[in-house]
């Protein structure tokens, strides 16, 4: 059986968002920083133990503030899709305060205008760049206590440079939306077992 997530990745300008998607699923890094102008449609699949799941991930670039309804979503080509996905990777830079405001504003944003009245979508923090982690400008404790006691969302610490937790990643995201879409927990859990197995193939 195949699953299908549509999985948004968001963040503030420069915070490493399309770095993370492309060291994910080619395994590069370049220090060149080319801003995202448009959106993004990577569609890989991810083999685990058997079981093949289709990833649709949009990387979109920063946006000012979420659609609140469908009619914007459309309106503006930047945004299409952001409102029907499955899960949301928000990404900040350990060493930008403002990028870390820039998500909590976008996270209670998706709360206000897509949570209501529906299932609740997971949503998974990303603190990027940990390979400098001497220019962290908050500490780790406290951002990690607010984002999963307080906002009851995951958390992951990355370097999209070194390939650190970048598999931690997307191992939490199938979690999360697993654990949103009860049928599909079994498979989630399995991508853990995987990864330790080293078993998990990206095609």
């Amino acid at each position: 059986m195949v699953s299908t997530y549509r999985v948004a990745v968001l963040g503030a300008r420069g915070v490493g968002k399309s770095a993370i998607v492309r060291q994910f699923l080619y395994n590069e890094f370049s220090e060149v920083c080319v801003p995202t102008t448009a959106r993004r449609l990577y569609l890989p699949a991810v083999v685990m133990n058997g079981h093949v799941h289709d990833l649709q991930i949009l990387d979109f670039p920063p946006i000012s503030a979420f659609p609140v309804n469908t009619l914007q979503e459309w309106a503006d080509a930047c945004c299409r899709g952001l409102r029907s996905v499955h899960a949301y990777i928000l990404v900040y830079d350990i060493c930008c305060f403002d990028s870390f405001e820039y998500v909590k504003t976008i996270r209670q944003q998706i709360l206000e205008t897509r949570v209501i009245g529906t299932s609740e979508t997971p949503i998974i923090i990303v603190g990027n760049k940990r390979d400098l982690q001497r220019g962290r400008v908050i500490p780790r404790w406290n951002v990690s206590h607010l984002v999963r006691k307080t906002w009851k969302c995951g958390y992951v610490e990355c370097s999209a440079k070194y390939n650190w937790h970048i598999l931690l990643l997307f191992s939490e995201l199938l979690k999360s939306v697993g654990c949103a879409r009860c049928k599909h927990v079994h498979a989630a859990l399995r991508f853990q077992g995987a990864l330790r197995r080293n078993r998990c193939t990206i095609m």
